[in-house]
């Protein structure tokens, strides 16, 4: 895969997912603007062996006028944004009628009302190029729900039909828009409810089998470098018609 000349955004990208993601467009030459408020020098440190020096901005994503300034310095720092990853995400677990209202505000401004202004604000450009990728990092919680997540699964839901309806916007054009559901990834998301596990008395294996074992029948983690891989098929030629597609990656979660 050759993506020199290309340039990429990629949200919530300073560990997990997101830098494996980001990592990946990177070795295939583009150039990567990173984002995130993880470990922001050791995520750049890992990105110091691609061709190009990653770029970063320091965006909050419950500000659309913060994912404003985000989007333009890309544009300025990258000459365009021609691949925009939707990857930044927060979960917060509680039953609805206890679920903290500002928690859910929260989720919804992240996981779902991001991808809107970030995707509004990259379209144009693409469309006047006549090519772009818009990769939305969903969930497996946006095909099937679970107890106790209502504010990620809402957003994950919606970020699927959002999906869907830019592909539509943009079917006759060369931009794509697709989604990734992953299932579980050991990223520090779900690091935290093996924490739970372990705090409950489980053993850190007892803890990290037991998550799987629920849900995942493959019985292994999801890695960042496979849908890393992923996104960088569906920048391809062989993806151009690959639109409005929800990919779970989920070792057989929703086969169930």
């Amino acid at each position: 895969m050759n993506l020199r000349g290309k340039s990429a955004l990629v949200t919530g990208s300073t560990s997990g997912i997101g830098l494996g993601i980001a990592q990946a467009l990177a070795r295939a030459g583009a150039k990567v603007m990173l984002n995130g408020f993880g470990d922001v020098e050791l995520a750049l440190q890992s990105m110091d062996r691609y061709e190009h020096t990653p770029g970063y901005h320091p965006a909050d994503l419950r500000d659309p006028a913060q994912i404003e300034a985000m989007m333009r310095h890309a544009a300025q720092e990258l000459s365009g944004v021609d691949i925009l990853v939707n990857n930044a995400g927060i979960q917060h677990v509680s039953p609805v009628e206890s679920f903290p209202v500002e928690r859910w505000d929260a989720i919804m401004a992240i996981n779902l009302s991001s991808v809107f202004h970030a995707t509004r604000l990259a379209l144009p450009a693409m469309r006047a190029r006549n090519w772009g990728r818009i990769i939305n990092i969903a969930s497996v919680h946006g095909l099937v729900a679970s107890r106790d997540k209502s504010a990620y699964v809402a957003a994950k839901h919606g970020v699927v039909g959002f999906t869907k309806t830019v592909a539509l916007e943009t079917a006759q054009t060369g931009v794509t828009c697709n989604a990734l559901c992953p299932g579980w990834v050991l990223t520090p998301l779900v690091q935290q409810q093996i924490d739970a596990r372990i705090a409950g008395g489980a053993s850190p294996e007892e803890a990290q089998e037991g998550l799987l074992k629920e849900k995942q029948p493959s019985g292994e983690f999801v890695t960042p470098r496979q849908l890393g891989e992923l996104v960088l098929f569906l920048c391809s030629e062989a993806a151009a018609q690959v639109r409005g597609a929800a990919w779970n990656v989920d070792g057989g979660w929703v086969a169930q």
